[in-house]
């Protein structure tokens, strides 16, 4: 029997995530280094804010 590979991909999550960098970048009006920057740090911010709180 042959096994079937299923590839899924959520892309919406990537480009949800890169709207909102962009409209980051837009509303606080960051120059080119602070984009860059934030590309790094804000993830984390995100992932801190919203991940579960210890028990």
């Amino acid at each position: 029997m042959q096994s079937r590979i299923n590839v899924v991909q959520h892309s919406s999550v990537g480009t949800l995530w890169f709207a909102g960098w962009l409209f980051t970048i837009g509303y606080l009006k960051l120059g080119f280094w602070w984009s860059v920057l934030g590309l790094i740090v804000w993830p984390y911010f995100l992932g801190a804010h919203f991940a579960p709180a210890p028990v």
